[in-house]
């Protein structure tokens, strides 16, 4: 037997092995985050038959997942977020849990029949899936060891060793884990969805988890002049091709500073932006809402802040005004209620925000009625004696 055979088709230096290894895993990620993640579950962008066949099949090759099993998963995270039907939640399960053990909790939700079944629907179901890529899911997996092997001899079942470990790794893990446990927040979503850095080229975009939550259709991730979304770079230059159709983004907020009053402009910008907003408003009130509870403490009027120092105390006054009381466990409740009988300008800051809210959380009521109290809202705000929430509401009423 030749030694050419032995050592693989194609000899290379040692950093040509992870040069392969770098660029067949970002094939990988690109994959995931295009047609798996922004075209199949949340329809942000429609795909050319080149390309969706083409990761389809390199999907089959590198992490043996079906399309239908990620995508309803996936579908049923965004509907259950940090409830005890997330599949996988490190608010339910724990960090520890979701990182070193994702990929079991992935295999483990797709084999509920039931969450296949309610959130799976519109994915491909043409002969390639049922006859190869669903049927013999596994065996893709064989085959690019196989190649791999061939190609590049022993060292090539290092290459896919790594191949086989980096979606479980970044996805199952990094993303469902840490993106949901540490990092930073541009937007106020129900859940605790994060951005973990602005750049992270090795997982394509999907770093900038708490932007997805916050526009969960949008096809572009990126939502700051700083922040690098490679995943749209990619869809960008598959739609210059014609390969891609991108079919939503996130709005981009327009402000028009000659408004004085609202209007149906105003209610709809307030409603799209709601998650910006609600951070906003937690930012504009920050130094009021500080002042007011150093003079808490130093009253000794509220005991449950003065155990805390300044800024903690205030940080989590803060925290408290992007939750309904409701939700609270029921010793912060308990403070909550105890710091807002104390001080008339937290409880105002505070009232005023679950006020807000309900705007756009009144689906029942009509657009007339919703302007005229966003309106009533904005004057009341304009007239609490509170500077910055007056200023904060010269603002809101200039989203167009």
């Amino acid at each position: 037997m030749p030694p050419n055979f032995l050592n693989g088709l194609v000899s290379l230096p040692w950093w040509g092995y992870v040069v392969v290894a770098l660029v067949l895993t970002h094939i990988t990620i690109a994959a995931v985050t295009i047609f798996l993640h922004r075209s199949q579950a949340h329809r942000g962008v429609d795909l050319h038959a080149i390309p969706s066949h083409f990761f389809r099949f390199w999907l089959w090759l590198t992490t043996g997942m079906v399309t239908k099993e990620w995508v309803a998963i996936h579908r049923k995270h965004h509907a259950h977020c940090e409830t005890e039907n997330d599949p996988h939640s490190p608010m339910i399960y724990g960090i520890r849990k979701v990182l070193t053990e994702g990929a079991e909790l992935y295999r483990l939700e797709a084999k509920n029949a039931e969450t296949l079944e309610k959130y799976g629907k519109g994915t491909p179901d043409d002969w390639l899936e049922r006859n190869l890529y669903s049927r013999f899911s596994w065996q893709g997996s064989g085959l690019m060891l196989v190649t791999n092997i061939v190609l590049f001899g022993p060292i090539g079942a290092t290459i896919w060793a790594v191949q086989m470990a980096w979606i479980p790794f970044h996805a199952a893990g990094i993303i469902n884990g840490i993106g949901h446990f540490w990092g930073y927040r541009h937007f106020t979503v129900n859940d605790t969805s994060t951005n973990i850095v602005p750049i992270a080229m090795w997982i394509g975009g999907e770093e900038l988890h708490n932007n997805h939550h916050a526009f969960p259709t949008s096809a572009r991730f990126s939502m700051r002049w700083y922040e690098f979304d490679l995943g749209w770079l990619y869809i960008q230059i598959l739609q210059f091709l014609g390969l891609a159709t991108v079919k939503k983004v996130a709005p981009r907020a327009r402000m028009n500073l000659s408004k004085v009053a609202c209007d149906a402009e105003t209610l709809q910008a307030v409603i799209a932006h709601r998650y910006e907003i609600t951070t906003r408003y937690a930012k504009s009130l920050k130094a009021t809402c500080a002042e007011e509870i150093r003079r808490l403490r130093e009253s000794g009027k509220a005991p449950s802040l003065t155990r805390l120092r300044d800024g903690k105390a205030a940080r989590r006054f803060r925290q408290w005004l992007h939750l309904d009381a409701s939700t609270l466990p029921s010793d912060q409740r308990e403070s909550l209620n105890e710091t807002l009988s104390n001080s008339r300008v937290l409880e105002t800051i505070y009232a005023f925000k679950q006020e807000l809210a309900g705007v756009w959380e009144r689906s029942t009521v009509s657009s007339e009625q919703l302007v005229k109290q966003l309106e009533d809202w904005c004057q009341r705000a304009e007239a609490s004696g509170i500077a910055q929430l007056a200023q904060f509401s010269r603002r809101l009423r200039a989203y167009a």
